[in-house]
């Protein structure tokens, strides 16, 4: 019996030091959100950028990365736990820190409702709109394994931010169409873009901008168009409905459908667009085609 009352005051000690000193966030709000993971991870950049002062987000996966937003005199330190609960929704943690007063946070939260729980609360109330106007802007559809189309094409490589994938397509899109057709090429198809790269850390996109063009002897040169052959492929489909700033989130669509499916897949989307952004209308009756080739068994 007297090691059990010298026991639970040691218990006690140690667990107030790991309170105090190793617990590693002074703040957690957990909520759920319809959307997958990768859909809130593009969501918290977007929303990132709005800040006065604004820091890029510390990726490690689109369900785990951190995110640093100064208030005032403070550095606040989100961390984003994402857990997929089934294909439209997720449970989401966001541990907060602000490390320069993470004692004086500890001790007062417990006992009050702290400034720093206030305007934290109040900060992911304002994300939890931003996703879910967002979420309004777009829908995405699976259509399940498909055949990628063959196709001869002229192309300009491009390497861009995912965020301005759209933009450097319509600083390109008169050179090609308007030199092709000018120098007498026949055009055989939709634009559309083939990803060669996609690297999420660095948050940089690698692709080819490019146009179907019927193949001739006599092809006209230019220093920034390549020509070259797309070959058919399976892959994984989906259509995306919405603004094409945005229609990466019918690249993580497919790749939750392919983890769930126990579907190996190469992170190199093809989109094929069917409208023309500079003719306006609704943006939720643009259509995109997106395929996310399978991996070749060796």
């Amino acid at each position: 019996m007297k090691k059990v009352f010298i026991s639970v005051p040691i218990l006690l000690l140690v667990l107030l030091l790991w309170y105090l000193f190793i617990k590693p966030q002074d703040y957690q709000v957990s909520f759920k959100a319809k959307a997958i993971p990768g859909t809130i991870y593009e969501t918290v950049k977007a929303w990132n950028m709005g800040f006065d002062s604004v820091v890029p987000l510390q990726f490690e996966s689109p369900t785990h990365f951190e995110q640093t937003i100064v208030v005032n005199d403070s550095v606040h330190v989100y961390e984003w736990n994402i857990t997929p609960i089934h294909d439209s929704l997720s449970q989401v943690k966001v541990n907060i820190k602000d490390p320069e007063h993470t004692l004086k946070n500890k001790v007062s939260v417990p006992f009050s409702d702290t400034d720093l729980e206030k305007g934290v609360r109040k900060t992911l109330i304002q994300f939890n709109g931003f996703l879910n106007d967002h979420l309004k802007d777009f829908k995405v559809s699976i259509v399940g394994e498909a055949e990628l189309f063959s196709s001869f094409c002229a192309c300009v490589a491009l390497n861009t931010t995912p965020e301005n994938k759209a933009r450097g397509m319509m600083a390109n899109y008169s050179l090609l169409n308007s030199f092709l057709v000018e120098n007498g090429v026949t055009l055989n198809g939709l634009p559309f873009v083939e990803v060669e790269n996609w690297d999420l850390k660095a948050n940089m996109l690698t692709y080819n901008f490019c146009y179907p063009i019927l193949r001739s002897e006599k092809l006209p040169n230019h220093p920034d168009i390549a020509y070259k052959r797309i070959f058919s492929k399976k892959t994984l489909k989906a259509i995306y409905n919405g603004n094409y700033i945005t229609s990466d989130r019918a690249w993580y669509a497919l790749l939750d459908y392919a983890q769930k499916n126990n579907i190996a897949v190469e992170n190199k989307p093809i989109e094929v667009f069917y409208n023309n952004p500079n003719m306006g209308g609704n943006e939720l009756n643009w259509k995109t085609e997106v395929y996310m080739p399978l991996k070749e068994s060796k």
